[in-house]
């Protein structure tokens, strides 16, 4: 049995990196939307959500376009490998370039969207309430995951700059 063209090497590469990320971004909204604490005083109880930050309502979205994006990439990847077609021919080379790079700057400004306001609060209310640290960490959790679906968007644009010249 001969090995596999180099072609197919590249397809089943790209493939896996957009199941990866869309692993990971289902993993971050999960973790991030399910993202409560209740804080108690002496004379009430609060409840946080997610929703109560702006910048983890930020995370969200970016979540949620990514994750949009990320399965109609896979979607046409699928594709691709099964057939060896690409759909709308050599014309989605142009929009696999432009949407990885464009998907991949927002998926990292909503990892340091999330960080960001993570350490801004968490030394705002150090020590206070062992709640409010774990919604804390929680966040930073869901925030670590979305930048793992960064990297693997990003490794996934330089395939797409590298696919771009040869065939557009």
């Amino acid at each position: 049995m001969p090995p596999p063209s180099t072609a197919v090497v590249w397809r089943s590469v790209g493939l896996t990196l957009r199941v990866v990320t869309v692993i990971s971004l289902l993993v971050s909204l999960i973790i991030i939307s399910t993202n409560t604490a209740t804080l108690s005083s002496n004379f009430s109880r609060i409840e946080i959500r997610f929703q109560d930050v702006k910048a983890y309502r930020y995370v969200l979205a970016t979540i949620v376009i990514g994750l949009v994006y990320s399965l109609l990439q896979t979607a046409f990847t699928i594709y691709h490998v099964t057939t060896g077609n690409r759909i709308a021919g050599d014309a989605l080379y142009i929009f696999d370039f432009y949407g990885d790079k464009l998907i991949s700057y927002l998926l990292a400004t909503g990892t340091g969207a999330g960080f960001g306001v993570t350490v801004d609060l968490k030394d705002a209310n150090s020590g206070t309430n062992t709640g409010i640290d774990k919604f804390f960490n929680k966040a930073n959790a869901a925030s670590s995951i979305l930048l793992l679906a960064f990297i693997f968007t990003a490794i996934s644009s330089v395939l797409s700059s590298l696919a771009l010249p040869k065939k557009a």
